[in-house]
């Protein structure tokens, strides 16, 4: 199975041919899908064409297009672009290429808001999962209007579908990489652990995963009238129709100037027009937290989720717009309200816990968002479900225990200059250590380490100075929401009840 300098794995599409690095073997860019360009532009992946003889993997493959990050975001958050049409593309970390193997095997969703990110940014190292024992898989899917343009003539959520077809290609090819392609756990962070959410809840991925990490994004779906008013508004700025063959007559870096104008106030914060995955009675056949609660999606699946204490602070802190939120005050705080359906009491109560409009904002986003549903999640899943909370401050000024300040400590990436653009000098390595490691054991054994949601709502604290497991402090916020239920739309952003 392997080469006499270079480790070589034959796929069902032919032979690939990687590079041993620090003890364990690396294939990288290997196409799991035909380009999605000319006639597949906007339409469901399909497989690649089979190649002859051994291809190279020694480098990541093209990334899907992409607008880079404003130059605020740009120093804390790392994006490279490789250029070229294959960008369906994934990467295998193993420590033991060969058929024998059968070790469990860890699929990362990168996230991005589903506009940027790939499996080439450098904190997703695989190589530190597959130096403890576990084989590592990361992808690339189709962002923003290629992936998640809402169209007429074309299906929805074709990203989305990409990912669908890597788990397809995991469980048909990685058990030649050593993996066991019944141990699978799906894992993502951000805009990856939503799809890792929706692909829980898909009718066609049963079976493809055992288990799955959910950081900092909880399954939902995106109302499509946002998404609609996305598309028409760039099919305005274009002057075309908003419809898929419109789109695909139009030049890539033309579509991405026009998406990054367009979509330039949609963050979780400040709500607007966005890309996100939408009900489309196939793949999503209603909304994935709904699935997952109410319904019999993904029973018996194992989830570990959570959150970092501070995650809105990367969204306000870039650019200057925490100084401007907490100046704004009042007007600030009606907008929170607006962007999270809810009450007069629910605003005051949190104005009463938090210092500054900011951080109340903030806070009431972030529980709205993510803490509520994975809560709800949580509890309706008891035994198998485990929560984590996020809670290491960065070094760098005004960031605390953001979002994606986490990833680092859970590849044990921290050496890298890129993990250092969010968490600064000197990030203490026993928490690496703590967090790679729970990973780790919970794709090897459904069990990370701490106890599993009940009726106490245990929580495991990392970064909170000695390693605990409490609940308590989000108690009072979820109690605001319980007879202040004013949300519009669908039930998957109500809050508990208990």
């Amino acid at each position: 199975m392997t080469g006499r300098t270079h480790p070589v794995v034959s796929t069902p599409y032919g032979a690939v041919r990687g590079r041993y690095e620090h003890g364990v073997a690396v294939f990288r860019g290997i196409p799991y899908a035909a380009p999605p360009f000319g006639p597949r532009r906007f339409r469901p992946p399909v497989p690649p064409e089979p190649w002859d003889g051994a291809r190279d993997a020694g480098s990541f493959g093209p990334t899907a297009p992409k607008a880079p990050y404003s130059e605020a975001f740009a120093q804390y958050l790392s994006d490279p672009e490789i250029p070229g049409d294959d960008c369906l593309n994934l990467n295998v970390w193993t420590p033991e290429p060969g058929p024998g193997a059968r070790l469990p095997v860890l699929v990362w969703l990168h996230g991005g808001a589903l506009t940027r990110g790939s499996s080439a940014v450098p904190v997703y190292d695989g190589r530190t999962f597959a130096r403890d024992g576990l084989v590592c898989v990361s992808i690339n899917y189709r962002l923003g209007i290629e992936g998640y343009g809402l169209f007429p003539d074309a299906p929805a959520n074709a990203g989305l579908r990409d990912q669908l077809a890597a788990l397809e290609w995991v469980r048909e090819s990685i058990a030649a990489f050593g993996g066991d392609p019944g141990r699978v756990t799906v894992a993502g962070q951000s805009a990856g652990a939503i799809s890792a959410g929706a692909l829980l809840a898909a009718p066609q991925a049963q079976g493809l995963y055992r288990r799955a990490v959910l950081q900092s994004g909880a399954p939902e779906a995106s109302d499509r009238d946002k998404v609609r008013r996305m598309v028409r508004r760039m099919a305005s700025r274009l002057r075309i129709p908003a419809t898929a063959e419109a789109f695909a007559a139009v030049d890539r870096d033309q579509l991405l100037r026009a998406q990054a104008d367009v979509g330039r106030f949609s963050s979780p914060v400040l709500g607007g027009p966005a890309f996100g995955i939408v009900v489309d009675g196939d793949v999503v056949p209603r909304d994935p937290l709904e699935a997952l609660v109410e319904g019999r999606a993904a029973l018996g699946t194992g989830l570990m989720m959570g959150w970092t204490r501070d995650e809105y602070r990367l969204w306000l802190v870039p650019g200057g717009l925490l100084e401007r939120v907490d100046r704004l005050g009042a007007v600030a705080l009606a907008g929170a309200r607006a962007r999270c359906h809810c009450g007069n009491e629910v605003v005051r109560g949190y104005r009463a816990m938090h210092a500054g409009a900011a951080e109340t904002v903030g806070q009431l986003v972030t529980d709205h968002l993510l803490r509520m549903p994975m809560h709800r999640l949580a509890d309706a899943r008891p035994g198998s479900s485990y929560v984590y909370e996020f809670a290491w401050p960065s070094h760098l000024p005004d960031l605390g225990a953001c979002h994606a300040l986490e990833l680092g400590f859970v590849f044990d990436s921290g050496d890298t200059p890129d993990s250092r653009r969010l968490a600064g000098e000197g990030a203490p390595q026993e928490l690496a250590d703590e967090m790679h490691g729970a990973w780790v054991r919970f794709a090897e054994s459904g069990d990370p380490g701490w106890a599993a949601w009940d009726a106490t709502h245990p929580v495991r604290v990392f970064g909170a100075g000695a390693a605990h497991t409490a609940y308590g402090p989000l108690d009072a916020q979820f109690d605001l929401w319980k007879d202040d239920v004013t949300l519009r739309g669908t039930r998957s952003r109500r809050p508990v009840r208990r």
